[in-house]
């Protein structure tokens, strides 16, 4: 182990998540931050604001993202987890303006991912404080039998969440932890955690990057050839074709690799959408 305690790991299998653990220090905060600025400078818009494709793989454009997604002390606790051999599949901004609306439903991450086998692991890292009133993370033990739930794409307004996804299912909300982050701090937790955010009440910005991270062995189950960005070990399987990291921000040929990625994503998830509609609709039959 390199950063968890077995009785922590134990706990990830057990409930789908694990939390807090301090992640970067106020020089890297401050760099991140600066980093997330100059990016919104260069597209005239917030994020949130922004064309859709920008909220995520900014580790595909701009070094200090690509930085922050190689980072030890995230890398070490992903590892404990998922093993040596890592890749970043895609990365998302996650960001709540002041007193915004903006939530997220109860939902897992991983119903339109396509991947197989699901051993996803979302690293979720607060650029600022992510406290109950600002709407951070929420979420619900699986019991340790993680599975598919049925999803509805169903486009909610002000939904975080690219499709707007809700579980239709029933959810327990008896045991809900509410995971509140402090700036710098960052979280964990599998693909098919249940989990949901509320609307941002506080009077601060809150700003999540979630990083993704697969071990090399995961494939994808769709028509897509995807790719991804290798962050630690060795790519032994080949499953993915993999980018560099960016060596100058938002340049030609970062911009050029994030719109290969961002594609074949839109792809990818575009089909599965589809599959995941088809399948719960043969099982409701």
């Amino acid at each position: 182990m390199k950063a968890l305690t077995q009785a922590q790991v134990d706990a990830y299998h057990r409930n789908g998540y694990l939390y807090p653990f301090p992640a970067l220090s106020p020089d890297e905060l401050a760099e991140c931050r600066a980093g997330l600025k100059r990016f919104e400078t260069y597209l005239g818009n917030p994020v949130p604001k922004a064309e859709l494709k920008w909220r995520s793989h900014a580790f595909a454009h701009s070094p200090w993202f690509a930085k922050l997604a190689t980072h030890p002390r995230i890398l070490d606790a992903v590892e404990d987890i998922i093993g040596p051999n890592i890749l970043i599949w895609t990365s998302t901004f996650f960001i709540k303006e002041p007193h915004s609306p903006t939530f997220a439903a109860w939902h897992q991450d991983g119903t339109y991912f396509g991947l197989a086998p699901q051993t996803l692991i979302t690293a979720w890292v607060a650029l600022n404080d992510a406290s109950h009133e600002a709407g951070c993370m929420d979420a619900v033990s699986f019991e340790g039998n993680p599975r598919q739930m049925h999803h509805a794409a169903k486009r909610l307004e002000h939904s975080i969440n690219r499709a707007g996804q809700e579980v239709v299912e029933q959810i327990d909300e008896s045991g809900i932890e509410a995971m509140e982050l402090k700036a710098g701090q960052f979280s964990l937790h599998h693909e098919l955690a249940i989990h949901r955010s509320s609307p941002n009440n506080a009077s601060h910005r809150r700003i999540g990057l979630g990083l993704n991270y697969i071990p090399t062995s995961v494939r994808t189950t769709t028509s897509v050839r995807m790719s991804a960005m290798l962050v630690r070990g060795k790519d032994e399987y080949g499953h993915f074709d993999l980018i560099d990291p960016p060596k100058a921000e938002l340049d030609e040929a970062a911009l050029a690799a994030h719109q290969q990625i961002n594609s074949r994503y839109r792809d990818n998830y575009n089909e599965m959408v589809k599959r995941h509609e088809a399948e719960f609709a043969v099982a409701a039959d």
